[in-house]
């Protein structure tokens, strides 16, 4: 696209882009030190029978101070099955939701009633009817509200559920408010000694955030989005199905895959919409752990440390898989961030989902 229809284009989607009107975040009360998790992980996995030995230095590694559960660390301790695990999800979803939705609605002077549609994102529990449905029961919303319940994007399901937010706004004309949920610590399994749940057992923390998303009052822009899927790349993340519940599967070739092949699926998103990396003036990326985020920077080609806000969210939550980058988004916004901002998250697929984001 040449330069002078390019400065058209974005003048066009500035223009006509949603807006994004508030953002809130919420976690559970049970706050857990990592040091507490690293004690009690030669309970949770067998000596003799796993790699916690060897692997240990992970706990310490990981660069996590703190993370959030919606059940205590002993709950860990014992076997669990589908039906309480479930119980437990769709009750703790619609309380974090309905709070973080309820100060994301207030911050942006709406109301329940204002909302015309819902995108729900949530890859750590199965509810049918969906989170969204009972959400809406829960604050008496309007009974037209349009919804999307998605799941299985995993971590990078906050990135793609906004650029599905935005979509949905602009079809309805409307306000839409997208809600993301994970509960990781109930997808941990008592008796699974594999290296991938060690890992898990080192890294995951639950968090909730809402977003209210508008095609009309002030915010930030939402512009572009798009995503890139690796070809023969499945086996990378997701979940096994187990007896008794989600069984973690991910490889520990992430890092490696960020630093080798994300920058140029980036460019070339940045490309289709007349961009390049040089038009972007930040980036807020899900910090799926610290070498991952150590990986992100050397694929930018930022200064080790420069991801400041991803690596804070880490260290005081965890990694949260879809709702942390809104937790990043949130600290990068409350710190007056100007310009044409790029988010990023990888999740199950193997996929990057990417949304341009301009902070006037």
């Amino acid at each position: 696209m040449r330069a002078g229809r390019g400065r058209a284009y974005h003048r066009y989607w500035m223009a006509t882009s949603p807006r994004l009107l508030s953002l809130a975040t919420a976690v559970p009360r049970h706050r857990i030190d990592q040091s507490e998790i690293e004690r009690l992980s030669f309970t949770l996995f067998d000596p003799a029978n796993s790699e916690i030995e060897r692997m240990r230095p992970v706990f310490g590694n990981a660069g996590i101070e703190t993370r959030y559960s919606c059940v205590p660390l002993d709950w860990c301790s014992r076997p669990h099955g589908w039906a309480e695990r479930s119980r437990l999800y769709v009750d703790n979803a619609v309380d974090l939701l309905a709070d973080a939705a309820t100060r994301c609605l207030a911050a942006a002077g709406a109301t329940p009633g204002d909302v015309d549609g819902i995108v729900l994102v949530s890859t750590t529990g199965i509810a049918t009817p969906s989170i969204d449905a009972l959400l809406m029961e829960r604050l008496a919303m309007r009974r037209d509200t349009a919804r999307l319940p998605i799941f299985g994007l995993g971590c990078a399901g906050g990135v793609a559920g906004l650029g599905h937010a935005a979509h949905m706004a602009a079809a309805l004309g409307g306000m839409v408010l997208l809600l993301v949920v994970e509960l990781c610590a109930l997808t941990f399994r008592h008796g699974d000694n594999s290296k991938s749940n060690i890992v898990a057992a080192a890294l995951f923390g639950d968090g909730a955030a809402a977003a209210l998303i508008g095609m009309k009052g002030k915010g930030p822009a939402l512009g572009p989005t798009g995503s890139h899927t690796w070809a023969s790349s499945l086996d990378i993340m997701g979940w096994r199905i187990e007896e008794d519940g989600f069984g973690v599967r991910f490889s520990r070739d992430i890092p490696a895959l960020v630093r080798g092949e994300l920058r140029s699926a980036t460019e070339a998103f940045l490309k289709r919409h007349a961009l390049s990396l040089s038009d972007i003036a930040g980036m807020v990326c899900h910090p799926g752990g610290i070498k991952v985020i150590e990986a992100l920077e050397s694929s930018f080609g930022l200064p080790s440390g420069a991801m400041t806000a991803a690596r804070d969210v880490l260290r005081d939550h965890g990694n949260m898989s879809a709702a942390t980058v809104l937790f990043v988004l949130e600290r990068v916004l409350a710190g007056g961030v100007r310009g044409r901002q790029l988010l990023s998250a990888l999740g199950p697929g193997f996929t990057a989902n990417f949304q341009i984001l301009e902070a006037a």
